[in-house]
């Protein structure tokens, strides 16, 4: 028979690891309480302290984002208009 490896939901990896963080009890004893091994618990808290930045960054990636795609459309608009103006001169004639 082959075991599966068990998933766990992003919500239950980030309260183990708040646990872990805020020292609530130790690593073996989170362990336990949330059947799960000590080594995910030291790579879930690894991840949240490595990610927290980001966090707060998403305002910062979220305004770029739209001023590059804002950026895009202006320079496709452009290109359109030059089109649809040398097309109509042609048919003009």
């Amino acid at each position: 028979m082959i075991k599966k490896r068990k998933q766990y939901s992003p919500e239950f990896k980030a309260k183990v690891a708040l646990s872990a963080l805020r020292n609530e009890a130790s690593v073996a004893e989170l362990a336990v309480k949330f059947e799960v091994h000590p080594t995910m618990i030291g790579t879930w808290k690894r991840e949240l302290i490595e990610g927290a930045a980001e966090l707060f960054d998403k305002g910062q990636k979220t305004k770029r984002q739209h001023d590059t795609t804002v950026d895009e459309l202006y320079r496709q608009i452009g290109q359109l208009k030059v089109e649809n103006d040398f097309l109509s001169k042609g048919l003009g004639r």
